[in-house]
This record gives structure tokens, C-alpha cells and sequence, in this order.
């Protein structure tokens, strides 16, 4: 593997990380420009806009953040373990010090929000895999260690196993690279070694100047320069203009049907609350498009057929844990990132209910943070941490650590440990990185790659 320094911003730095105390920046200052003929604009935009609860048409926390600067474990499946006899001497949580946004919102339960760190912090080595990459939005190991990465500007890359990036691979469809969207997440079959089927996200063009989300499959050319048969099989109805809130994450679960995840497009909110469109909901469809027969609006009286969850305000993480459900984090506004495990059927409330705040300060929809037949979330951040990028860590190298989640943080800079107990968070970890986190993903043999926003894949190994 080719070795190299790690660079953040101009400063090479070759390092081993051990996190100690409070670490991390939530503040909305631009560590790296690499966004900047885009999404400045965008949100600066937003910005003018007239900011209500209701349309909610800032990003500055999540987006500006985002893209401006934008089988089980003992019994208790994903990553669950039982509890201590002895409970460690955990530290306080990362964020201890720091006010929330949203003065006066309680948690529905102590544990939903600032668990914990780990009594010993992880030391891990980084090591540069590849460079020269702009925006890596997604990242696909391949089952003999090479990567398929996903460049927002509207390029698939092959990352040897040296390190070496390939040119771009031809045979995509038409997108739209505007804004936050452009070619988004890449994942494999489930039988790739057999098929070689690969499946991408991106935005495309609609009519009248809207833009949405499209699910398409190719297969990979043997010298892995081509997607070939490429063929769409789903389209994200309806459009919208402008260029925010895509979401967009490919999950597949053990039955082998696949979830895609949608943002509310920034301003759609009254459509995120219907459960008969893809607007700010999680999705379930096998991978011709076709709908499973267990989907729990498979008849389409009650909901779209394909729509698995909805009342989600931009889901950019999303995984499937140890337990064999799906794990997502979406983007709050000011404050209310939120960590949830969507139940078929289930409406998470968006903009309803949320934790946080506009980003004048004021409260969305009278700042109710409960209502009976909202799902809460599992977990929830305020300051938020950004979220893009989630892998459940399923390898040996980090002892202890499997069934845990770890999600990219934009605005923590940091790929953000989660350890859960009984399908709770029990601790939470920041592993820094320095540079805004865009892509997470467990290599073969248990590295742990992260893509950031200075174009790199970096590998994590214990130190």
C-alpha cells in the first residue's frame, strides 16, 4: 500500500490520534474550502431567505457545515453487550461543556443525548489510502480490496489496492451536479463476486428546472472501466427545485432488498410528512425495483408501496447494524441531529417534532420535541455533529468494537464512535480527523476508511 502523509488544510502530518477530553469544533467556521463555488452560495442564499419554522430554509448547521465548508454480539444484537457488574470510569461526554442550541428542551430519556466516552481513549494510526479525489460522497470495498468511490462532481473512481485511483469509469447515467447533489452513494451487490451488479445514487434533471434522485444499477466491467447494462429502477417522485436535502444512502439488508434514503429537499416539508412520496423518507425495494410484499404499504392504500419510514429531515448516514436492522443519522437544523433505528411504517416527525431550533433562534413549530405517534429518536445531538457516511464496524483489528456505529462528522470534523447496550447508546467517542468527514466504510480487513472533504481515503488501525 502506498503510504503517505496525512494533510490537513497545507500542514503535512503524519500521526497517531489519541483522543483525550472535549475535542473537535462545533462551530460553523470552514476548516476547508473545499466546497466553496457551490455551496457558500447556496447557503448564503438560504440565508437571505425569510427563515419560519415552517420552511425552514437555512442549512448554515448542517449543510453549510455540510457541503459549504456541506451474526449479533452476545444476546443483544448490534453491538450489544450486557451490562457491567462494575460500570467503568467513563469520562463525559465530548460535548459536555458546550450549551445546546435549544434552551429548555428535555429528553425523552436521560440516555438520548451526550452518552458518555469510552474510559480509555482509542489510539488508532491514519494512513492516507488514496489522494486527489474531489468530494469522495461514497465508498464501496470490493471483495478483493480494491474500492469503488463516488466523486460528488459526477465521477466513479477504482481505487487500486496500491492506493493508485483509476480513471473515471464511463457508462454512468446523465446527472445534475448542483448544489449538494451530483453522483451520491455507490453500493455492491450482495453477490457481487458472482454478478458484479453495482448500485448509485445521484441527482438528476427534471422538468421545469426541478432536480431529484434517481437509483440506478450497471455491472462492472471486467477491467473495471465501464458500468455496463446500466439501467434505472427507481425515480424519487416529486421533483423539486433547487439543490439541497438529497439524503441519499444504499443499504442493503439480510433479505437482500435495498433501502435508499431521501432529504425533504430543504423546503418540501409538508411532503415530508406524507407517507405517499419519497420526500424526507427511507425506502425498501429489491434491486430491480420491484417491491417487496412485506413492505408495510405494499397494497398502497395507506402509503406509497415502496416507503419504509417518512418525517425524516435529511438522512446522510445510514448502515445496517449487528442486529440486522437498519441504523440512520439525519442532518437537524440548529441542533437535532438525530440517531434512529426506523421501524417499518413509522412517521419520525419531521418538522412536527425535532429537537434544536431555526437558525434565527427561533423554535420550529413551537419547539415541540414530543407527540404521540411520532417516533423519537434513539439518540440525538445538539450541538449538532453533521452527519454524511455510516458503517457498522464489523472486523477484528478494533478489539471491542464490533456491532459499533461509526458515522462522519462534517461539523465535528471526526468520525463519531457509537457503543450501544440493549439497542441504546452507551458511549460516544470522536476519533479526529481534522478535516470535515464525508464517507465511512469497514475495508476487508477491518480498517476503517474514511473519505474527507480534502479528497482523501484515509485507513484507521489501532495503534
Amino acid at each position: 500500500m502506498r503510504r503517505s502523509p496525512i494533510r490537513i488544510g497545507l500542514l503535512p502530518l503524519f500521526f497517531v490520534f489519541t483522543l483525550a477530553g472535549a475535542c473537535g469544533d462545533d462551530t460553523t467556521a470552514d476548516p476547508d474550502a473545499t466546497d466553496a463555488g457551490t455551496d457558500v452560495v447556496e447557503d448564503t442564499a438560504e440565508g437571505d431567505a425569510d427563515i419560519t419554522s415552517d420552511a425552514d430554509p437555512s442549512d448554515v448547521a448542517d449543510d453549510a457545515v455540510d457541503d459549504t465548508a456541506d451474526d449479533a454480539v452476545g444476546e443483544d444484537a448490534g453491538g450489544d453487550v450486557a451490562p457491567d457488574a462494575d460500570p467503568p470510569n467513563l469520562r463525559p461526554n465530548v460535548q459536555a461543556d458546550m450549551p445546546p442550541n435549544a434552551e429548555g428542551q428535555t429528553p425523552e430519556s436521560p440516555d438520548q443525548t451526550r452518552a458518555p466516552q469510552p474510559e480509555e481513549a482509542a489510539a488508532f494510526s491514519a494512513t492516507v489510502r488514496a489522494d486527489g479525489l474531489e468530494i469522495p460522497w461514497g465508498i464501496a470495498p470490493l471483495p478483493d480490496g480494491r474500492l469503488l468511490v463516488t466523486e460528488r462532481i459526477g465521477r466513479l473512481r477504482v481505487v487500486a489496492v496500491d492506493g493508485t485511483v483509476g480513471e473515471p469509469v464511463e457508462g454512468l447515467p446523465d446527472l445534475v451536479q448542483d448544489g449538494q447533489g451530483g453522483l451520491l452513494d455507490v453500493a455492491i451487490s450482495p453477490d457481487f463476486a458472482t454478478d458484479a451488479t453495482v448500485f448509485i445514487t445521484y441527482s438528476e434533471a427534471r422538468e421545469n428546472d426541478r432536480l431529484a434522485v434517481a437509483v440506478a444499477r450497471g455491472t462492472l466491467s471486467d477491467d473495471g472501466r465501464r458500468l455496463e447494462d446500466v439501467g434505472v429502477i427507481y425515480q424519487q417522485e416529486p421533483s423539486w427545485p433547487g439543490g439541497r436535502h438529497f439524503g441519499s444512502r444504499l443499504v442493503f439488508d439480510r433479505d437482500g432488498a435495498l433501502f435508499v434514503t431521501f432529504g425533504d429537499r430543504g423546503s418540501a416539508l409538508d411532503d415530508a410528512q406524507s407517507p405517499f412520496n419519497a420526500i424526507g423518507a427511507v425506502i425498501r425495494i429489491w434491486p430491480d425495483g420491484t417491491i417487496p410484499d412485506d413492505n408495510p404499504f405494499a397494497d398502497g392504500v395507506d402509503g406509497a408501496p415502496e416507503v419504509w419510514s417518512w418525517g425524516h429531515r435529511n438522512i446522510q448516514s445510514a448502515t445496517l447494524g449487528l442486529d440486522g436492522a437498519l441504523w440512520t443519522v439525519e442532518h437537524g437544523a440548529q441542533g437535532g441531529d438525530e440517531l434512529n433505528r426506523p421501524e417499518p411504517g413509522a412517521n419520525h416527525g419531521w418538522p412536527l417534532i425535532t429537537y434544536g431550533e431555526n437558525y434565527d433562534g427561533t423554535p420550529i413549530r413551537g419547539g415541540v420535541t414530543a407527540q404521540e405517534g411520532l417516533a423519537q429518536p434513539v439518540y440525538y445531538w445538539d450541538p449538532v455533529i453533521a452527519p454524511s457516511g455510516m458503517a457498522t464496524y464489523t472486523g477484528d483489528l478494533f478489539d471491542g468494537w464490533q456491532g459499533d456505529l461509526l458515522i462522519g462528522g462534517l461539523q465535528s470534523t471526526s468520525v463519531v464512535r457509537l457503543s450501544l447496550r440493549e439497542g441504546r447508546v452507551y458511549t460516544e467517542e470522536w476519533l479526529p480527523m481534522g478535516v470535515r468527514v464525508r464517507s465511512v466504510a469497514v475495508a476487508r480487513d477491518g480498517a476503517i476508511l474514511v473519505g474527507t472533504d480534502a479528497g482523501q481515503i484515509v485507513e484507521l488501525r489501532p495503534e
